[in-house]
């Protein structure tokens, strides 16, 4: 027996970082919010940095931004966001678009505008949206994919500012932010509206956090619903979107950014929530149940059909409904993956739905990543349930302006369906500036008018369409045209680079490195998911399904020469502190679309970032 007091429990070595020298900010568009001037990340020396990779399309850059506010606020003295913005459609490489994206979803840290990528390949991004965290002394630190990383980020964050103060290389004060002049405008960036019973317009006022009443011209303003703060009270929303109007005469907002349905009474003013908690619907959460106990995703649109209030859960890639008689949710179609294919409602895939409009027997679908026109519709003869269709679109990678038949007609990034007198609907094709039609009779598509800017939904009033000209913060009322207008044909495919990659087995690994003082959560089973598919699933023989490993051996077929890999990767890790009966957990999740190329000499493995660093 030895009686020795027993030796001290040395402190734990402080984590190695892989010194990596962080590439130089460069980008055609040039800077925004830096009051004209140009950012060098000599400039940011001394400063923790978190350059954020995003493109405005994309619903899931759109959540990051909204995480990364808090971080933003409490260390603005010595963390600088750098966002990156990196488009995937030919409409976001405008540099006036990227102006309003800014602007709209409120980023009040310095953009870059790259729309030739330049940046996002030097840091060797693969999807959006891409954090990378540059230390003090400008080397990269840590690089997280998707969504759910701002805790970590934030512990990182405290152990940079702590270790660098100590070696003298933090510096403390303001950044480069310089917020822009504000404009004045009755509108500003709105979404969505509808047709009161009055006769008014209702429109939901995206980025001021309002709903407008406006007169029958459209114009004169009636009165405003809401504070214009963003908030989650009786008198707030959180950039709202979609409206549907009941039977009871009350009217159903999709306050997207709350992830909530809020009930508004034209009568009386006033407003309730009637589903969602205000928290964002992760992977595990329950999906279907009481209504105000149910987490949403960043509901866009909302519209009453057979009996119920459909919702386009854009968050998630997914349909579902609630039912103002039981107030309860659930899911109605789509599996949270990210892409296109048809079929019966659980089975189908969508890709941010953001736009719903029903017409008879079927409900339609702006399927907005996708550029696709869809719809949902009873299943048929001897089948339960519903089914979803495509009626114009190929997918997540080929989008444009083109015309004619439906099967080789495209859109780009449609964000409003409206159904039509005559049996067709219009569809508001956002990044094309146009108003679309579809005539399922003929299965044809033509243009109904162009030179509109962004527009994100419309009505009818009478024999005319009002328009909702999302990016010109105004209502635009067009006469519905006999004859289409004509274009000049345009197809395009996603500006990425295929990644070369060796025929054979691939092996896929998801990187995935818990937050320091964290461990994977693995009380209730496993704490890892990984889904693999492709495009087109002829591409693999192997490898793909569903699975707890973050890692797959691929199987490439040599018949198929080049296509797209679809990842969908998630993992779960909690405060790694025995003594805590209810530790903290995070959930942190993120889909890639891979274009892959197959070539003799090509790479035989495939790293996926989702959080940490690639050894």
């Amino acid at each position: 027996m030895n009686d020795a007091a027993p030796a001290p429990t040395p402190a734990p070595a402080p984590r190695k970082r892989a010194r990596v020298r962080a590439p130089e900010l460069i980008g055609k568009g040039g800077w925004l919010n830096t009051g004209g001037k140009e950012i060098t990340l000599a400039d940011l020396r001394g400063k923790c940095v978190v350059v954020d990779f995003w493109t405005f399309c994309c619903i899931n850059c759109l959540h990051v931004l909204d995480e990364l506010r808090e971080l933003e606020e409490e260390h603005r003295d010595t963390v600088v966001i750098i966002g990156v913005h990196s488009p995937k459609f030919v409409h976001e490489a405008e540099h006036a678009a990227v102006v309003d994206a800014v602007e709209r979803y409120e980023v009040h840290h310095p953009v870059l505008d790259d729309p030739e990528l330049a940046t996002w390949k030097q840091y060797a991004v693969r999807a959006w949206p891409t954090l990378v965290v540059i230390d003090p002394e400008g080397y990269i630190v840590a690089q997280h994919a998707g969504e759910g990383h701002a805790h970590a980020i934030a512990r990182l964050v405290a152990e940079l500012e702590a270790e660098h103060e100590a070696k003298g290389t933090l510096r403390r004060g303001d950044g480069p932010y310089v917020a822009p002049e504000p404009v004045a405008t009755d509108l500003r960036f709105p979404g969505k509206a509808l047709v009161l019973p009055s006769g008014n317009l209702l429109v939901s006022d995206s980025t001021r956090h309002q709903l407008v009443e406006l007169a029958p011209d459209g114009e004169s303003v009636v009165r405003r619903i809401g504070s214009g703060e963003r908030g989650f009270g009786p008198d707030s929303f959180s950039e709202p979107q979609g409206l549907a109007l009941l039977p009871d005469g009350s009217v159903v907002v999709a306050d997207t950014v709350n992830h909530a349905l809020r009930r508004f009474d034209p009568a009386t003013g006033a407003v309730e929530t009637v589903a969602g908690t205000g928290r964002q619907w992760w992977q595990g959460s329950p999906t279907s149940g009481p209504a105000l106990d149910v987490d949403l995703s960043s509901p866009w649109d909302v519209a009453w059909w057979q009996g119920k209030v459909w919702i386009a859960m854009a968050g998630v890639h997914q349909l579902w409904t609630w039912d103002p008689q039981t107030a309860a949710v659930a899911v109605a179609a789509g599996t949270t993956s990210e892409g296109l294919h048809d079929g019966p409602a659980p089975e189908a895939w969508l890709a941010q739905p953001s736009g719903l409009a029903a017409a008879g027997d079927r409900l339609w679908i702006a399927d907005s990543e996708n550029s696709a026109l869809r719809y949902v519709e009873p299943a048929g003869e001897g089948a339960d349930g519903y089914a979803v269709r495509t009626a114009v679109g190929t997918g997540l990678f080929d989008f444009g302006h083109r015309d004619g038949d439906a099967a080789q007609a495209l859109l780009q990034h449609p964000l409003g369906v409206t159904a039509l007198p005559d049996g067709s609907v219009a569809v508001c094709d956002t990044y094309n500036h146009a108003l679309r039609r579809f005539d399922p009779a003929t299965g044809q598509v033509s243009t109904l008018a162009t030179d509109l800017r962004e527009p994100s939904d419309a009505v009818l009033v009478g024999e005319d369409i009002v328009v909702v000209e999302s990016a010109r913060h105004r209502l635009t009322r067009l006469r519905l045209p006999e004859e289409a207008v004509r274009v000049d044909a345009v197809a395009h495919r996603t500006q990425r680079a295929a990644t070369e990659v060796a025929p054979g087995t691939l092996r896929l690994d998801v990187v995935f490195q818990a937050p320091a003082g964290q461990k994977l959560d693995t009380r209730y089973g496993p704490s890892t998911r990984l889904l693999v598919s492709s495009t087109p699933p002829e591409l693999l023989v192997g490898g793909d399904g569903t699975g707890t490993d973050l890692f797959r051996e691929l199987a490439l077929n040599p018949e198929v020469t080049e296509g797209v890999l679809h990842v969908s990767a998630m993992a779960a890790s909690c405060d790694d502190d025995p003594a805590n009966e209810y530790p903290a957990c995070h959930v942190h999740q993120q889909d890639w679309g891979v274009p892959v190329t197959v070539t003799a000499g090509g790479a035989t493995r495939l790293p996926l970032v989702l959080a940490g660093m690639d050894a």
